[in-house]
């Protein structure tokens, strides 16, 4: 059950919903979402999403992304997307969801 929190502490899960509206336009496009400094990336609820760890500039899955010499974590995540596809598109609207973890 999801409700408003009145108040978080370190390690609350929260449930962000990024919600879209199309306003015309043809084909698909991609919904991008920074993840605020004060929580750490957990998943998306349907996990055909992307990462990014710095910033925005590279994307990928977060098993697959790399901080120097080390594998990235969720800790590292900068940022999400989901691409959402053409037929998804023309419905004209959507929500998408994650959790993240309150540092």
């Amino acid at each position: 059950m999801l409700e408003p929190a009145a108040r978080l502490a370190r390690g609350d899960r929260v449930v962000y919903v990024v919600s879209w509206y199309r306003m015309g336009g043809q084909g698909g496009f991609t919904v991008t979402n920074p993840l605020p400094r004060s929580v750490y990336y957990q998943a998306s609820a349907n996990g055909d999403e992307e990462v990014s760890v710095d910033g925005g500039r590279t994307w990928g899955k977060l098993g697959a992304l790399r901080l120097g010499s080390r594998s990235a974590t969720p800790e590292d995540v900068t940022h999400v997307r989901w691409r959402v596809a053409p037929a998804t598109a023309a419905q004209g609207q959507g929500r998408i969801a994650y959790s993240a973890i309150v540092r």
